[in-house]
């Protein structure tokens, strides 16, 4: 579906904004790497330390207090003309969802490597999710300062952990405590930074004796690079004449560079110190020159809310029926409840009444404010392209879009990790009580990957998140932010359910009542284990003389319901296959209800002749430590039953990569630290779902009743 052309004036506007977020492993130095953007942009006068708790994009306590990023904080700052709108997103897999939510939304990115660590778990898992939104990225290269950096090496790990081209476009100028600056491999001149004045200036010099065969030969990788897909400069290159291979301009070398970013052929690679103020002004530039602005993207495409068939594009034009998608709810102490949102199509004014399409309400912008980290602007109107927050809207929650009531559409949404940790929370009195309930719906409602639930077995009120660090925050935001006192049980594993062979089952659900009318329902179905992650797959294949038509989607959610409660223990199910293959009706007495009853019957019956088990989360887990502990490290992580996939050496250091069943992982951090003498470290995150052995199975169906304790000895 073709959408007209934008104008030009329209193009224009477009091309001075950049829409980013700044993206890595725990501890590689994005935080700091936005303060110098917002000090060198004249956004703040005063460098903020994450280390000293005075980072301005790290604004909750939780944070300053423990020197990590756990909130995607917006900002909104000016460079050469152009308007860069940034989200500094959490290095920590607890928080992937303010990853997620934020790459769902933004148009380019940068990937901050640390020189020394290279590409770590975490750095792995946000490349993927950027590869899944199709996002352009640079990648910086940051603590070139420290002991051990090694630029060359962490260039090496991109291809072959991410599976992509590194380009570099800068060099290294020194390294470790000899870092003075970098190498222009577009320019060819070395950027050698003043330190008298926070790294602010630097000077253009020739590039040193020392370095020129290394800078040759880069460019020449540069060139060779962009010559596999830019025709300009393909036909110089090719034509293997001195002369021609040197008129190519720098403009044409920028202009190709940003080509290949944009179309994710390349990964342009620059290089500096951030918390030595070396290299962040160039790394502006390259977002300036190489990340696309809105204009230079697809439209965002959606569908009518009442034809999913019917695809409709919102193009970033002005002109256009406002379209917008709610990203990320936040409660700001001060004005309440803000709602971000990014503008695809048209404009919003201040005061303006829209349509929530998930909700299918009117909801009014009462105020909208650009964000600065916890501060805020008010401005009266957005326009396609912009991010903003909007004051006190009743109705939304996060993957919400908001159009026009005369052009209503469906953006598509944004997909929300499943939690694999929960633990019991209860209020410590009767004032307390209602109190939690409000705080927990409200931050819920911030965290879709933060779940709350009743448990049926014992009516506790359950909290399920990423990690224990998830729910710790959470816990503490609890009684810092909503002044709770309530008392918290010990972390509990999310297991869940499944099948492991194909079976069958019935269902009938038949109650007579005297002098009204009967309840007839009766389902025959099928089912099979699927691949892992595939979730519950429904086939009808019943005619409508059997069961009619109007009865099916009463028996799907019949078996979606029996889902949520498994057949061994009450976990919920997954990655079932169920195929409705029978049954029967009753013209006078046959309802919807029955038909969900027989389905949740059949369902139960089915299951518990497919050889039923219980699936664990695992945890893909990478320990760094020192060769002298390497012994130890290994022998803790089988006696957790934990599989080694691999060991690779790095400098004087040791990287083991194992996964192990989250439920033996609770309080590792503790002995790995007094097994090392503090001097390993570790990170994990969620990889899959695998079958529990055959001692916890029998622990689980002993505390679920369904086999009898054993007595001690």
């Amino acid at each position: 579906m073709a959408t007209k052309p934008l104008d030009p004036k329209v193009i224009q506007a477009l091309s001075k904004i950049r829409n980013i977020g700044i993206m890595a492993h725990i501890d590689a130095g994005k935080t700091t790497t936005t303060e110098r953007i917002l000090f060198y942009t004249g956004k703040t006068h005063k460098l903020g330390e994450v280390h000293e708790g005075t980072a301005t994009m790290d604004w909750m306590p939780q944070e300053q207090e423990r020197g990590i990023t756990i909130t995607a904080a917006a900002t909104t700052c000016f460079w050469k003309d152009k308007t860069i709108n940034i989200i500094d997103t959490p290095g920590h897999v607890d928080f992937t969802i303010e990853v997620e939510r934020s790459l769902r939304v933004l148009d380019g990115a940068i990937v901050v490597f640390c020189a020394v660590g290279g590409v770590e778990p975490q750095t792995e898992t946000v490349w993927r999710q950027a590869d899944k939104h199709k996002v352009p990225r640079i990648a910086f290269i940051n603590k070139l300062d420290r002991t051990g950096a090694d630029f060359y090496a962490v260039v090496t790990q991109m291809k072959e952990r991410l599976a992509c081209k590194p380009v570099p476009i800068q060099l290294p100028w020194g390294n470790e405590d000899q870092l003075q600056g970098v190498i222009d491999l577009v320019e060819m001149k070395a950027l050698k930074w003043l330190s008298s004045d926070l790294g602010a200036k630097y000077t253009i010099e020739e590039i040193p004796a020392d370095l020129k065969d290394d800078a040759d030969m880069y460019r020449q990788n540069l060139i060779e690079s962009l010559a596999d897909f830019d025709e300009t400069i393909m036909e110089k290159y090719l034509s293997g004449d001195d002369a021609q291979i040197n008129s190519i301009t720098i403009a044409e070398v920028k202009a190709a560079i940003r080509k290949g970013a944009i179309s994710l052929k390349i990964i342009p690679v620059l290089c500096g110190a951030s918390f030595k103020n070396k290299g962040v002004q160039t790394l502006l530039d390259g977002v300036i020159d190489y990340l696309p602005s809105p204009a230079e993207l697809p439209p965002a495409v959606g569908h009518s809310p009442s034809d999913e068939s019917k695809v409709i594009l919102c193009p970033p034009d002005p002109s256009e029926p406002f379209a917008a998608l709610a990203f990320k709810i936040m409660s700001d102490p001060f004005v309440g409840q803000l709602t971000y949102i990014r503008v695809y199509s048209g404009k919003l004014e201040s005061g303006q009444v829209f349509w929530n399409t998930n909700k299918g309400k009117r909801e009014r912008a009462n105020r909208l404010l650009r964000m600065h980290a916890n501060k805020s602007a008010d401005v009266s109107e957005v326009t396609a392209g912009d991010i903003v927050a909007i004051v006190g809207l009743k109705l939304a929650t996060t993957g919400d879009t908001f159009c026009t009531e005369g052009r209503q559409v469906l953006l598509e949404k944004i997909e929300f990790p499943e939690p694999v940790i929960s633990i019991a929370i209860e209020p410590k009195t009767k004032a307390d009580q209602e109190k939690l309930a409000q705080a927990l719906g409200r931050l819920s409602v911030e965290d879709p990957s933060f779940r709350v639930f009743q448990s049926e077995d014992t009516a506790q009120t359950l909290i399920s998140g990423m990690g224990e660090l998830h729910l710790e925050i959470i816990v503490d935001r609890l009684k810092r932010e909503f002044k709770v006192d309530a008392n918290v049980g010990t972390p509990q594993v999310s297991y869940r359910e499944t099948i492991l062979a194909p079976g069958k089952g019935e269902g009938k659900f038949i109650r007579q009542i005297p002098g009204s009318k009967g309840q007839y329902g009766h389902c025959v179905i099928s089912v099979k284990p699927t691949e892992r992650g595939k979730g519950f797959v429904f086939f009808n294949k019943t005619p409508e003389t059997i069961i009619p038509k109007q009865f099916i989607t009463s028996v799907e959610q019949g078996l979606r319901e029996a889902m949520s409660g498994g057949v061994l223990a009450g976990y919920p199910a997954m990655d079932i296959e169920v195929t409705l293959t029978g049954g029967s009706f009753n013209e006078a007495d046959s309802t919807d209800i029955a038909f969900k009853v027989a389905a949740t019957m059949a369902f139960k019956d089915a299951c518990s002749k497919a050889s039923p088990t219980i699936l664990e989360p695992i945890m893909a887990c990478e320990v760094v430590c020192p060769q002298d502990y390497m012994g130890s490290v290994i022998g803790d992580l089988n006696a957790r039953q934990g599989k080694i996939h691999g060991m690779t050496a790095r400098a004087d250091l040791q990287i083991i990569s194992a996964e192990v069943p989250l439920a033996r992982m609770f309080g590792y951090s503790t002995v790995l630290r007094s097994s090392s003498q503090g001097r390993a470290t570790f990170s994990m995150h969620f990889s899959h779902y695998s079958p529990v052995s055959a001692d916890v199975l029998q622990e689980i169906k002993i505390r679920a009743g369904i086999l009898p304790q054993v007595p001690t000895p």
